[in-house]
C-alpha cells in the first residue's frame, strides 16, 4: 500500500513519534489532544523550563495534517486542538487552504509561524510562545485570535482579511528588526479588534486598516522609545469606538466593557507618538484617563480627525504636542486639566459643534484654552468658540470671547492701534458692553456740565443769542454731528478753549466706539 494511499484511509505513517501519532489520532476524532504535565511552572509555555522530546511534535507534521490530512472518523469532524505542545521547525502553511479548525492552547513554538496568503475558517494561538507571527495577507473566514501570546520578534499582519473578530488580549508583542512590534497596515476586520491589556514594545502600525465594529486598546500599554511613533493609524476607519481608555483587571468578563465603579482597572498608557491622522469613526474617540508619556518632538496628532464625538478626558501630558489642526467632531467631551499649556496645543480649522465638559470647566479657563492653542493671533478658535456657545444659549459668554478676541489682536497692532484698541476697550468694550458707554456719556457730561457752570461767557453775538445753559452746552460739545444751537453762541478763552476741545474730542471717540459696537451687533445679527 502506498503511503497516500494510507494517508487517504487514516492509516498512521510510518516516521512517526509517540507524540504526533496521539496528535493523528486525536486531529480524526476532532478531540482536544493535551500534553500538560499538570505542574502550573513546568507547563508554563513563557517559562524557562525545558519541555522534553515526549511533548515535541514536528511543524511539518502540523502542516500536513492541516493541508492534506487524513479523513476525520465516522460521525466526527476532523480538527487540531492542541495544548501544551513543543512546536519544533518552523510551521509555514503560506498560501495553503486550511479547512479544519485550528486552536493551540500553551503551546511553545521554536520557530516562525509563517501563514503569508494562507487561508482558514478559524484559528486561536492562546497564551502560546512564538518568535514570529508572518501572517500578510492571511484570510479568515472566522476569528484570528492571539490573546496571551508572546512574540519575540513581533507579528506581521498587513493588509489581512478577518471575517470576524481579531482578539490580541494580553498579548506581549515585542519588536522585529524594523522596530514594529505589530505591523498590520491595510488590515481589515469583519467585526472588532480587541486589544486590551496588550504590551506593545516598538511601533504599532495601523495604517489604511479598517474595522467593521469597534476598535478597543483598554488598558493597552505601548511603548517605543527608540522611535517617533507608539502608534501609527493614519486614514484608519472604525464603524463605531476607538477606546484608548481604563480596563478592568482580574476577569475575563470585563473584556469589552467599560468597568465598573469599584473595579481595579489598568489605563491605557503610550509612551511615545500618537498619529490617528485622517481616521474616521462613527461613535466615538474615547481617550478616558488615558496617559501619554512625549519627547518634546512627539504628539498625539488627530489631523482631519472626523467622529461624532471626542472624548479627552486622559491626563495632561507633561510634554509633547496635542494637534487637532482640521478635525471635525460634533461634540467634544473635555476635561479643564486634559489639555496642554500654551504652545503645545494645535487646533487650527478645529470644528465642533457641541461642548460637554466633564467637571468645572469655567469661562475663563476656556479662554487659557484658546489662547494656548494660538501661539500667534488667530481669529478661528475663538470665533469657534463664541459659535458654540451662542447656540448652546450662552450670549454673555459668547460676547466674553469675541472680546478676549479683540484684545489678543490689540497686541498685534502698532502703537497707534493699540492705543486706539485700549480706548474701545475702556470705553464700550468694543461694542460687546454698550451700556458702559452711556456711563461714559453721562459722567462726562455731568463733569463738564459742572465746569462750565462756575464760569460767565461772552456771547458771539450781543444782538440775539439764546439764554446759557452750563448743561445744554456741554451736552452740544460732547455730541458730534447735532447742533444744539449753544457750542457757536459762546466765546471761549485760554483753559476754557482746551476743555471744550477735549470734551469734543472725547465725543467723537464715545460716538465711534459706539457706532463700531452696534454695527458689530447688527453684524452678528
Amino acid at each position: 500500500m502506498t503511503q497516500g494511499a494510507g494517508l487517504r484511509a487514516g492509516d498512521l505513517p510510518d516516521d512517526l513519534t509517540a507524540a504526533e501519532a496521539g496528535m493523528w489520532q486525536a486531529f480524526r476524532n476532532g478531540s482536544g489532544y493535551d500534553l500538560n504535565s499538570g505542574d502550573a511552572i513546568v507547563d508554563d509555555p513563557h517559562g524557562g523550563q525545558p519541555w522534553g522530546p515526549e511533548r515535541a511534535v514536528r511543524a511539518r507534521i502540523i502542516a500536513w495534517l492541516l493541508l492534506d490530512g487524513p479523513p476525520a472518523l465516522a460521525g466526527r469532524v476532523s480538527s487540531l486542538k492542541l495544548a501544551g505542545v513543543r512546536i519544533t521547525g518552523a510551521l509555514d502553511l503560506a498560501g495553503g487552504t486550511v479547512t479544519p479548525y485550528v486552536e493551540m492552547k500553551g503551546c511553545r513554538f521554536e520557530r516562525d509561524v509563517l501563514l503569508p496568503e494562507a487561508r482558514f475558517t478559524t484559528v486561536r494561538l492562546v497564551n502560546c510562545s512564538v518568535p514570529r507571527l508572518e501572517a500578510a495577507r492571511v484570510h479568515t473566514e472566522g476569528d484570528l485570535h492571539l490573546p496571551r501570546c508572546r512574540f519575540r520578534n513581533g507579528v506581521r499582519l498587513t493588509d489581512a482579511h478577518i471575517g470576524t473578530d481579531l482578539l490580541l488580549n494580553q498579548a506581549v508583542v515585542h519588536r522585529d528588526r524594523t522596530g514594529r512590534s505589530i505591523a498590520a497596515d491595510g488590515l481589515t476586520v469583519g467585526q472588532d479588534l480587541q486589544a486590551e491589556l496588550l504590551e506593545s514594545h516598538g511601533e504599532l502600525s495601523l495604517r489604511s486598516a479598517k474595522v467593521g465594529v469597534s476598535l478597543s486598546l483598554r488598558g493597552a500599554r505601548l511603548a517605543n522609545p527608540s522611535g517617533r511613533l507608539a502608534l501609527n493609524a493614519p486614514q484608519l476607519t472604525v464603524e463605531r469606538t476607538l477606546y484608548l481608555s481604563p480596563a478592568g483587571v482580574g476577569s475575563p468578563l470585563l473584556s469589552g466593557t467599560t468597568p465598573a465603579r469599584g473595579t481595579r482597572i489598568q489605563r491605557f498608557e503610550c509612551q511615545g507618538g500618537v498619529r490617528l491622522d485622517d481616521g474616521r469613526f462613527g461613535d466615538a474617540v474615547d481617550l478616558e484617563r488615558a496617559r501619554f508619556v512625549f519627547t518634546d518632538d512627539q504628539e498625539l496628532s488627530l489631523r482631519r480627525v472626523q467622529t461624532p464625538e471626542l472624548r479627552f478626558l486622559g491626563e495632561q501630558p507633561e510634554r509633547g504636542k496635542v494637534v487637532l489642526s482640521g478635525a471635525r467632531v460634533v461634540t467634544l467631551v473635555d476635561r479643564a486639566g486634559s489639555w496642554p499649556g500654551p504652545g503645545n496645543l494645535h487646533m487650527g480649522g478645529f470644528g465642533y459643534e457641541n461642548l460637554v465638559p466633564r467637571g468645572p470647566f469655567p469661562l475663563t479657563r476656556r479662554l487659557e484654552w484658546v489662547a494656548a492653542a494660538t501661539a500667534e493671533y488667530n481669529p478661528e478658535p475663538y470665533e469657534r468658540l463664541a459659535a458654540v456657545l451662542r447656540a448652546a444659549g450662552e450670549d454673555e459668554d459668547a460676547r466674553e470671547v469675541l472680546l478676549a478676541k479683540q484684545r489678543r489682536r490689540r497686541e498685534t497692532l502698532p502703537l497707534a492701534g493699540k492705543l486706539w484698541g485700549y480706548a474701545q476697550d475702556v470705553t464700550v468694550a468694543y461694542g460687546y458692553r454698550p451700556g458702559r458707554a452711556a456711563v461714559w456719556m453721562a459722567v462726562l457730561w455731568a463733569a463738564s456740565a459742572f465746569a462750565f457752570a462756575h464760569t460767565t461767557l461772552e456771547p458771539m453775538n450781543s444782538d440775539g443769542h439764546p439764554g446759557w445753559s452750563p448743561a445744554l452746552f456741554a451736552l452740544d460739545l460732547l455730541l458730534p454731528v447735532i447742533d444744539l444751537g449753544q457750542a457757536g453762541e459762546w466765546q471761549l478763552r485760554g483753559g476754557w478753549q482746551w476743555l471744550a476741545a477735549a470734551i469734543v474730542l472725547l465725543g467723537w471717540i464715545l460716538a465711534t466706539t459706539v457706532a463700531a459696537g452696534a454695527t458689530r451687533l447688527l453684524r452678528r445679527g
